[in-house]
């Protein structure tokens, strides 16, 4: 991997990108430093740039989008509220066992209107991420999401969740705390809970530790996002007993943005800088709360019983497929011959 200019590490397919970012970069000091005018081969130089990140980022394939949704520096759920909305007020606890940081959830406005924010957290330094288990929620994450929701159903505020977990934590004492009940009991209370819901998947979607902030009217995916039952890395030691085939499970899953949204069970992509969102957070929010509202003011002219209508038969139709023509033409002539054998 090679080493960005402020001491985080990008990855091998940005090399170009980041080699030619450094020739700029020198070139632009020197130039202030002589005094001497190098302006047309800065122009080149910066021209050439732009041709690259195209090049580079217009055609990502799906594990490199996996990498760019791991990016240490990508934007995380309090980057997004810090930019989207005012006034958060942030709530903690479960009322049964403990304050989990993976999970970080509160009252804000949203354009004036209040609203209620649910997301995992992941760290930017080791002790922050330790602190926040690498947004790998507990028992406990989730009773706190499930507590806010039921408050903002009991005085109407839209949910808002931002994804971004690589799993529920898998730990022996999650485990014994309730994991797998937590996480179902979200996904039954969110199926019924008569406010708009608008989940947004920002990062990785990890298979249930993302699905129980995930159950909503409208899914939403940033360009770089994925969303996937099983991560590339433990698809790929399951079906090749190989992790290092992870970018070839990644192609076989199905799991970014455009492979999710053209299946249906995403919504809409949101477009992210060019570069990643990484690279101009606050043009990545804009690009957010833009499509959050779209799909929020939808959802607010509904009554709720439609609502919640058109819920059940969003999740009803996943999966949902009709044997082609030909097939079911087959299908009937077997049931035929079976009854005539039978008579």
């Amino acid at each position: 991997m090679a080493e960005t200019p402020n001491g985080f590490k990008g990855y091998d397919f940005e090399k170009p990108v980041l080699d030619l970012e450094d020739r700029l970069r020198s070139l632009e000091e020197a130039a202030s430093a002589s005094g001497l005018s190098a302006g047309d081969e800065i122009q080149g130089l910066r021209d050439r740039l732009e041709e690259m990140k195209r090049e580079v980022y217009g055609g990502l394939n799906s594990w490199q989008r996996v990498q760019m949704a791991r990016h240490p520096r990508r934007p995380y759920t309090l980057d997004y509220v810090e930019r989207i909305f005012t006034e958060f007020t942030e709530l903690h606890g479960d009322r049964h066992y403990a304050e989990d940081k993976a999970v970080v959830g509160g009252i804000a406005l949203l354009e004036g209107e209040p609203v209620m924010i649910i997301g995992h957290q992941k760290g930017r330094t080791l002790q922050e991420s330790m602190a926040r288990n690498f947004g790998m929620p507990h028992p406990e994450g989730y009773r706190k999401a499930l507590r806010l929701m039921r408050l903002a159903a009991r005085y109407g505020m839209p949910v808002l969740t931002f994804i971004d977990t690589a799993g529920a934590y898998p730990g022996i004492g999650a485990e014994e705390r309730g994991q797998a009940t937590a996480i179902a009991e979200n996904l039954r209370e969110m199926a019924e809970l008569p406010t708009p819901i608008v989940c947004c998947v920002i990062g990785e979607g990890g298979s249930g530790g993302a699905l129980a902030i995930g159950v909503g009217d409208r899914l939403l995916m940033m360009e770089n996002a994925w969303y996937s039952v099983i991560s590339p890395e433990g698809c790929a030691s399951i079906l090749y007993r190989d992790a290092a085939k992870a970018p070839e499970a990644a192609a076989a899953l199905k799991i970014t943005a455009p492979d999710l949204t053209a299946l249906g069970l995403a919504d809409e992509v949101i477009p992210e800088p060019l570069g990643g969102a990484h690279r101009d957070p606050d043009q990545a929010a804009l690009n957010v709360k833009a499509s959050i509202l779209k799909h929020l003011r939808e959802l607010q002219a509904l009554p709720a019983e439609e609502l919640l209508n058109l819920r059940y038969k969003k999740y009803r139709d996943v999966g949902h497929f009709e044997a082609g023509k030909e097939k079911a033409v087959k299908s009937q002539h077997r049931k035929k011959s079976k009854s005539e054998t039978r008579g």
